[in-house]
């Protein structure tokens, strides 16, 4: 069983796709801070320092030994507060359309180069020298016949 298991994870599949969830998950993270250290602020500047992180409704009391502010999404969310963070589902969502965006980007990068390699493949060769040379010279046999 030990052996099965050993060719199963050596198969070439499975480390290719242990290497893309691990690169993912890094993926992930870089595009989080994208969004949230440059993305975001730069929104917020042109918009006149709207800050989607910070924008909420609270659905329900804030609790009588709540120590944070009373603006702050976090502290709220950490003090049990009900919330609904449409801040953060804007900040989530661009997440996901720059990580979709350069998951097109990708795709579409690979589906070029196979492209080229089928039509690469599809063009037939040219004949060799030698092999038109002698073609050359049987039509002229053959006129003269």
């Amino acid at each position: 069983m030990f052996q099965d298991f050993k060719a199963f994870i050596n198969k070439g599949n499975v480390v290719d796709l242990a290497v893309a969830v691990i690169i993912g998950a890094a993926f992930g993270r870089i595009v989080s801070s994208l969004t949230d250290d440059i993305i975001m602020p730069l929104i917020g500047f042109f918009t006149g320092g709207l800050d989607f992180s910070s924008h909420f409704i609270r659905l329900g009391p804030i609790p009588a030994d709540f120590a944070g502010s009373v603006t702050s999404y976090a502290d709220l969310k950490k003090a049990g507060v009900p919330l609904v963070g449409f801040g953060q589902f804007i900040t989530v969502s661009v997440n996901f359309v720059i990580v979709a965006f350069v998951v097109f980007l990708i795709v579409r990068a690979v589906q070029r180069v196979d492209r080229r390699k089928e039509e690469a493949a599809a063009a037939p060769a040219a004949p060799a020298e030698d092999v038109v040379l002698l073609r050359e010279i049987l039509a002229e046999l053959k006129k003269k016949a």
